[in-house]
């Protein structure tokens, strides 16, 4: 079992993040937790890499000095396996938000979803949805969504290693994706929905790997919280 010193120089914990729970609210969490279990007032905790609230998956957690280690971690390429609907859009990408728009997609085949992710191998210019955390003139973009302004948004370079259709079921994909940091899998669906001539929005998120780490090593909260007893 890991003692109060152990946090304390630094740990790297591997969670499995729920639906629904920020980044925020998982290193919260388990900061409260330690503080509790070894009654520390004070100890750093932070997480290397955001996952949306409807995204479950690895989340890196650094404790004590280990938290030097995040932008290391953040660097490192990322896995994701998830769910593609295709014939609909929504502002968000992803369910936050209603379908605002419908597209047909009976000119869609199976070869031609295949094909389609050959344009996204590589180094591709991405922009990133407005309803996301980036900061612009001091605020966030998904601050400017929820009012309703417009904002000028600029693309980034980002790199996809791997993109495979898993499966095919009438208007849901399932995926998985290799990619560079800084990749949003929900504007990667946005934008495959338009290289179909159709639309597309993402419904499933899950993040398998950083680096090295994988999901299959790592812990619920509520499994974590138990071993600290």
């Amino acid at each position: 079992m890991l003692t109060k010193e152990d946090y304390q120089a630094g740990q790297v914990l591997l969670i499995d993040k729920p639906l629904t729970w920020t980044s925020f609210q998982a290193v919260n969490k388990l900061r409260w937790e330690i503080r509790q279990a070894f009654n520390i007032k004070k100890i750093k905790v932070g997480h290397a890499g955001t996952l949306d609230p409807l995204a479950t998956g690895l989340l890196i957690i650094c404790t004590g000095k280990m938290t030097k280690q995040i932008n290391t971690f953040q660097g490192q390429d990322k896995e994701y396996t998830g769910t593609f609907v295709i014939g609909s859009t929504t502002p968000s990408y992803d369910l936050e938000t209603e379908i605002d728009k419908t597209f047909p997609t009976d000119h869609i085949t199976e070869d031609l979803i295949h094909d389609t992710t050959n344009q996204f191998i590589g180094n591709i210019e991405q922009f990133p949805p407005i309803f996301s955390a980036i900061k612009k003139d001091g605020k966030r973009l998904y601050e400017f969504a929820r009012a309703g302004e417009e904002v000028d948004i600029k693309s980034r370079t980002v790199s996809i290693s791997v993109f495979e259709i898993t499966n095919i079921d009438g208007n849901s994909i399932d995926f998985r994706v290799i990619c560079s940091k800084g990749t949003y899998i929900r504007s990667l669906a946005h934008d495959f929905g338009k290289a179909l001539n159709s639309g597309a929005h993402l419904s499933v998120l899950r993040r398998t790997k950083i680096g090295e780490f994988h999901v299959n090593d790592a812990m619920s909260p509520e499994d974590f919280i138990a071993k600290l007893s």
